[in-house]
């Protein structure tokens, strides 16, 4: 049967309301959208899902972004160090490659906060925290010279991003252990606070990380009650680093391009709960401090 053989008296075209309801849905749609996509703009997880790299160079870390640092190889790519024992307080050169997907070592690096690598070392205990770049040779052999106050286990993170041989970029956090000899008792966490005080400096910082959700850090650098002019350090007004106690879980973290009321402004997601310690890099008047922070995520 056609349209023209219907009988009876045409249907009554819809209430206004009812035709209002698509695009009233449309906006609805295209505002959350929105709201996703400005969300977005602060996480930057792992291009290789999986693979334990969590390289948030850029704003933040996403909801469901994954740590790294937890696997020595990722994605085809892996940490090989010359050597991984030190003596207490003795200096020494850290050396290491990374090999790629092809079993060479890598020599192409995008450049991500003024440095093509990035390399922060810590022991278990989360004492001890340096953070460093070192220098990379013709032949994909990177070094940097390194002390290791004391005796204990560590774990060096060799941060950084590789140019594929396609020319794509490959953002990852390998990690690694490093010895130094002799007897060694773990130091407790600090308790949780939110302020730091070292060499005249204070720090304190507002807002909680959450689970699967993204949520402000501010930090905001004073003396005496007053706040104190922050230079650019690598780039940017300061640089967070997150690792979690007990496997060492990585984060490193890019704040906003500008100071927020004079305040540092981080975006973070916590992504467990547990217990962390925060290093926030900073510099002021030619010299980079570090202001350490222990955070519970409930």
């Amino acid at each position: 049967m056609t349209v023209d053989d219907q009988s009876g008296p045409a249907p009554a075209p819809p209430p206004r309301s009812s035709r209002l309801f698509p695009v009233i849905l449309a906006l609805c749609l295209a505002l959350t959208g929105g709201y996703q996509l400005g969300q977005l703009t602060h996480t930057h997880g792992s291009a290789l899902p999986g693979a334990g790299g969590a390289h948030t160079h850029g704003p933040g870390v996403g909801p469901g972004a994954e740590v790294g640092g937890l696997a020595i190889s990722a994605g085809g790519y892996t940490l090989v160090p010359s050597s991984t024992a030190f003596g207490p307080d003795v200096p020494g050169t850290l050396r290491f490659r990374i090999d790629g997907p092809d079993g060479t070592a890598v020599t192409r690096y995008a450049t991500v906060a003024d440095r093509p690598l990035h390399l922060v070392v810590v022991r278990r205990d989360l004492s001890g925290y340096q953070h460093l770049h070192p220098t990379l040779g013709n032949d994909g052999m990177w070094s940097t010279p390194l002390l290791l106050p004391e005796p204990g286990p560590w774990r060096f993170f060799a941060d950084f991003t590789a140019i594929a041989a396609n020319g794509s970029q490959i953002p990852l956090t390998l990690g690694a252990d490093l010895s130094v000899a002799g007897s060694h008792e773990p130091r407790p966490l600090p308790a949780v606070e939110r302020t730091w005080t070292h060499d005249g400096l204070g720090v304190a910082y507002s807002g909680a990380p959450r689970v699967g959700s993204t949520q402000p850090l501010a930090f905001l650098v004073s003396r005496t009650g007053q706040p104190v002019p922050l230079e650019r350090y690598l780039g940017a007004y300061g640089h967070l680093v997150v690792i979690r106690e007990g496997d060492l879980g990585y984060l490193h973290v890019h704040p906003d391009p500008v100071l927020v009321g004079g305040a540092v402004r981080f975006w973070l997601t916590a992504p467990s709960v547990g217990r962390y310690r925060m290093f926030f890099d900073y510099q002021t008047a030619g010299t980079v401090h570090t202001a350490e922070f222990t955070l519970e995520v409930r």
